[in-house]
């Protein structure tokens, strides 16, 4: 019996530039070619197909971490502390304020607000923060993840639309795509085996969706994962997309590490040139997310710069304050003017955008 042959690479990238939806097979045989060349150039025309080609956004905010007490234990994470460690905090209402009034003096539109899994902190905890930010301030509140919208539902003993019910209420007006990891529960139940699960994860996204708000979504990869693991991920994400339309944009990155791993060498080594290309891969693949970001905060300016060659278009948030991936030891930051020239640098005009992707400025 004859065996049928996996697609070439070409003949994928014929399809995805016939608007053709790829199959799983199809981003596999990508990745395998390490084309990088013709591959990203495709995922070049697909983005300027769905976005306008000669701009490039960015958004100015403040990733804010409210607490470092966690109990999930992630085998990945060097940020998190655990109940009662001296170095443990949650950030009082006066400081978060004046991070706001920081931020929005920066010419800031919006507040990423995310924290540990604080077993002490119930729902009242959130619906007072985040009622006296909106009364105070004309901020969008871009706030939790999907496993702290769990951890608040357990620990306040409600169920999830009760809970979303009671925080958009509040404020909440969107949620980040934290918390994804790998949407593959083999692999969560090694590095973050009391998170949420790939359903639950899932689950809380749509939930926020069919309540009006739309999410992010992303991807860490490079712990325990396979290539057909990563392409797992972006089938659940293109299937939920399929059903809701809520998720706005897309970001992934490579795992760093930095003495948050218990596993050391377990996690594997991943280049610049991996990254380009699952970005590139991603790119094709999720052709109903509209938006992919560059994760210049994990991989440097350059390769960041480099993704908006490979699919990307938009460089993210210039990151006034960022505590996580800088815990694990990788800290690159920049202000508006340097966001401006390295989006210019590759011949492109910068825009600022606000969470939504709604133009604030161009220049």
């Amino acid at each position: 019996m004859a065996t049928i042959s996996p697609p070439s690479h070409l003949e994928v990238i014929e399809r995805a530039d016939a608007g053709v939806r790829l199959s799983d097979e199809d981003a596999l045989a990508l990745l395998a070619s390490r084309d990088l060349v013709r591959v990203g150039a495709a995922a070049r025309r697909a983005r300027e197909r769905m976005t306008v080609a000669g701009e490039v956004t960015f958004v100015v905010d403040r990733n804010v971490n409210y607490t470092n007490f966690c109990v999930t234990d992630c085998d990945f994470c060097a940020f998190y502390r655990h109940p009662r460690d001296p170095e443990g905090y949650v950030l009082p209402k006066s400081v978060i304020f004046r991070k706001i009034e920081e931020t929005l003096d920066l010419g800031g539109t919006a507040l990423l607000l995310q924290g540990g899994h604080h077993p002490g902190l119930r729902i009242e905890w959130y619906e007072d923060l985040f009622a006296s930010i909106k009364a105070r301030y004309p901020i969008h509140l871009h706030a939790l993840s999907p496993s702290e919208v769990l951890h608040i539902a357990k620990y306040s003993r409600l169920d999830l639309d009760t809970t979303l019910t009671r925080l958009q209420a509040a404020g909440l007006d969107s949620i980040p795509g934290g918390g994804a990891e790998i949407l593959v529960d083999r692999v969560r139940d090694v590095i973050a085996p009391r998170k949420t699960t790939t359903d639950e994860w899932l689950g809380v996204m749509q939930a926020a969706h069919r309540r009006g708000m739309s999410t992010t979504a992303t991807m860490m990869y490079g712990t325990v994962d396979t290539v057909e693991d990563r392409v797992e991920h972006l089938r659940r994400l293109r299937d939920a997309q399929d059903e809701t339309g809520g998720f706005r944009a897309f970001v992934c990155w490579s795992y760093q590490s930095g003495g948050g791993s218990a596993r050391g060498d377990d996690h594997q080594h991943t280049t610049a040139a991996d990254y380009l290309m699952m970005v590139a891969v991603s790119r094709l693949y999720l052709d109903n997310v509209p938006h992919l970001q560059s994760s210049w905060v994990t991989q440097g300016l350059r390769i960041g710069q480099l993704a908006l060659e490979v699919g990307c278009d938009d460089m993210g948030s210039i990151m006034i304050e960022e505590n996580v991936v800088r815990a694990a030891g990788t800290a690159f930051r920049l202000d508006t003017e340097r966001m401006v020239g390295a989006i210019e640098a590759t011949g492109r005009r910068a825009v600022q955008r606000d969470t939504l992707y709604r133009v604030v400025k161009r220049f």
